[in-house]
């Protein structure tokens, strides 16, 4: 998921975001990165997203 996004921006103060579906749970996870691409911040269900 994080190396294959659906979906992936870069906020202005450097952290990476990434949407993922995952399948078992029918729903897509945002998955915010640090500005080095690897250290997971964050990782959540985002219910508003749709690709």
């Amino acid at each position: 998921m994080i190396q294959h996004p659906v979906k992936a921006t870069i906020q202005e103060d450097g952290p990476i975001r990434r949407w993922g579906l995952i399948l078992e749970e029918g729903k897509y996870l945002r998955v915010i990165l640090l500005p080095d691409g690897e250290t997971v911040h964050n990782a959540f269900f985002d219910r508003g997203f749709s690709p």
